[in-house]
């Protein structure tokens, strides 16, 4: 018996140095190469033209992790509708996702690196329709339009709006069309977004007016969890030293704004 229970305890010592080993490997830092690095259509901040990823987000990520010695390349990124990147995100393993709006409700679901930059989520109307929302009991009795997954749809949730009353699709042209249309009296969606959709779909801006502000909020790269933190904080350092340069983070922006 003694022979037995030593072999079986030299058997759990083999097994243990092993699970330690790999719990020790994943706990190294990865290169931010070896993640799946997805992005949307969200431009000014991050878009695709003539087949590569540009924007005020890309740009960013570009020069920060040069700065941290850990470069990317703009055909290591991936654009993808927001619903898929976004549950690649949740679900992991290895991906880091942007240009991700930091909110309470997603806060434990990622690991942040940032900011890029200051945002709006806002509720456009079309000016014809002189609609006026004081408080969001007033969003309630809207038909909202919203990205699927995206922040607009979430804080238009947190608002109380039914969600049979909440119209989501997974692209900001299709909005653009409904509410022109009047298929839908609002869209929830960030600011600037919405209105280089607007331009782009060949409508006239100053036909669309901010009816009511949901949120003001930062932008930033969103890591799932299992990412080891020293590759999302060797990021974040890339990042501080790219905004502590003043004329290079302007240059970045006034790029594409």
């Amino acid at each position: 018996m003694n022979a037995i229970a030593s072999f079986f305890s030299l058997q759990l010592k083999v097994l243990g140095t092993m699970l330690l080993m790999a719990l020790s490997q994943g706990l190294h830092a990865q290169d931010l190469k070896s993640l799946s690095i997805l992005t949307e259509s969200y431009p000014p901040y991050n878009f695709q033209d003539s087949g590569q990823p540009q924007g005020i987000a890309v740009d960013l990520l570009l020069a920060a992790s040069a700065a941290s010695n850990d470069a990317v390349s703009r055909s290591d990124m991936k654009v993808l509708p927001w619903p898929r990147a976004y549950k690649m995100a949740t679900d992991g393993p290895g991906v880091v996702l942007f240009a991700t709006t930091r909110t309470e409700q997603r806060e434990s679901l990622f690991q942040w690196a940032g900011p890029i930059a200051a945002t709006r989520i806002v509720l456009l109307a079309k000016k014809s329709s002189a609609l006026k929302i004081n408080s969001t009991d007033d969003i309630k009795k809207l038909k909202v339009g919203a990205i699927r997954d995206d922040i607009g749809e979430q804080l238009t949730k947190a608002a109380g709006v039914p969600d049979d009353q909440i119209r989501k699709v997974p692209a900001a042209t299709s909005l653009v069309k409904m509410l022109d249309a009047g298929r839908i009296d609002v869209w929830a969606y960030e600011e600037n977004v919405a209105r280089w959709f607007i331009k782009q779909s060949g409508l006239k801006n100053a036909d669309f007016e901010t009816v009511y502000v949901l949120k003001e909020a930062e932008l930033y790269y969103a890591f799932s969890n299992d990412v080891s933190p020293d590759t999302v904080q060797r990021l974040q350092q890339g990042i501080d030293q790219i905004r502590a340069d003043k004329a290079q983070y302007q240059a970045i922006v006034d790029k594409y704004l």
